[in-house]
């Protein structure tokens, strides 16, 4: 299948799911509310001392990438909440297909009272399995499907990462000496799609001239693919690579080839030193420490949770300043308080984006597409001009 046919697939599956998908949150000159609805029942609670807590995850912590960084987030809630590791159950490497809904039966057998699926795939499996399951609650990361599923004890929770690509993206069009940036996306969904745009806005908010190549590797985590497709960027012209994929190895090619990169989920300097410049993060701890303390307590769980960097549940490793631009870090933190206070959006317009079927999407000049503000699933999936996906 061709990739434009399947990002046409997905940005489609995702307009169901978010009720317009590509053009869902409508662009508009006032703030929405960032408070998502809560509908799920409560229980009667547990104690801290008999709590059970299971993750699916797509990878393992050794990506140094995505299910590192999501770790990370288990650690702290354990931490948080004093559990010890017995209470704590982790399904690893587990594909987006049949074997999740293993995965996910056999945390349930093993007692888990709340379980966390952390990959785009998993969110079917979750589904079906919750639906089979009402004691248990089920809470899934970047899906959509929650809200309309019917299922008090199913979640969906994200973060703003848009923002914090944003905030790397200054970072990136300060250093580019060519002008033209590349990216290396793991699949053509809303939620790499939001990214990158935001990063890519963010670069031309300080470097007007600046353009980028984006490349497909159709794999959540493949150092091998993710290497091969950044090199091709770096030939064809791309000084500063960045990444909305799960391994350290587009920091690594970067800096065998002498460009500069910037990472997500990891600070990635220690893997590529002379090549790293900044990472867009997300502290997972937030959520999965407010989420756990719920079922502890009793309380609901929300049925789409979502926070940025007002609530410090995004933000950026810090800056290599051996070799980032002069001015960088500067530019960053003001660019950071506007985002915080409301006065700047990054999907603020004019703006003028191509969906994969090819229908223009615009949002006018003082207004601003609500990115995240009604579901935690991304839900920008436009190409705007200056971003050219490398077919």
């Amino acid at each position: 299948m061709k990739k434009k046919l399947l990002a046409a697939l997905v940005c489609a599956s995702m307009t169901v799911g978010l009720l317009a998908g590509c053009g869902a949150p409508a662009a508009s000159s006032s703030s929405g509310s960032s408070t998502q609805e809560t509908t799920s029942t409560a229980a009667e609670g547990i104690t801290a001392e008999n709590i059970k807590v299971g993750f699916v995850h797509v990878s393992d912590p050794s990506d140094m990438g995505y299910t590192y960084n999501h770790d990370l987030g288990t650690k702290e809630m354990q931490a948080a909440l004093g559990l010890s590791d017995d209470q704590i159950v982790n399904k690893y490497n587990v594909p987006e297909g049949a074997e999740c809904d293993t995965a996910l039966r056999e945390l349930v057998e093993a007692g888990c009272n709340i379980i966390f699926a952390t990959s785009f795939g998993f969110e079917d499996y979750v589904k079906e399995v919750a639906a089979e399951y009402p004691d248990v609650q089920f809470c899934h990361a970047t899906g959509y499907q929650a809200k309309d599923s019917g299922l008090s004890n199913m979640h969906n929770y994200f973060a703003s990462i848009y923002e914090a690509r944003y905030l790397a993206g200054i970072a990136a069009g300060l250093k580019t000496e060519t002008n033209k940036l590349g990216y290396v996306a793991a699949f053509p969904f809303a939620e790499v799609i939001s990214g990158y745009t935001a990063f890519y806005l963010g670069a031309k908010s300080v470097n007007p001239d600046v353009t980028m190549d984006i490349m497909y590797t159709n794999s959540w985590n493949d150092p091998t693919v993710e290497s091969q497709v950044a090199k091709a960027l770096i030939e064809r012209g791309c000084d500063v690579v960045s990444q909305h994929s799960d391994s350290t190895a587009p920091a690594t090619t970067a800096e065998e080839n002498g460009v500069w990169q910037v990472g997500y989920n990891n600070d990635m300097i220690e893997a590529a030193p002379k090549a790293s410049l900044i990472s867009a993060r997300i502290d997972w701890g937030i959520y999965v420490t407010e989420a756990v303390q719920a079922v502890i307590n009793g309380e609901e769980i929300p049925v789409d949770w979502c926070k940025g960097l007002a609530d410090e549940a995004v933000y950026l490793s810090p800056l290599n300043t051996d070799i980032a631009a002069e001015g960088t870090q500067e530019a960053i933190d003001e660019a950071k308080a506007k985002l915080i206070s409301g006065e700047l959006h990054v999907f603020e317009g004019p703006l003028t984006g191509t969906s994969p079927e090819g229908e223009t999407y615009e949002v006018a000049d003082g207004e601003y597409y609500h990115e995240q503000e009604e579901a935690s699933a991304p839900s920008w999936c436009y190409i705007v001009d200056g971003c050219t996906v490398v077919e």
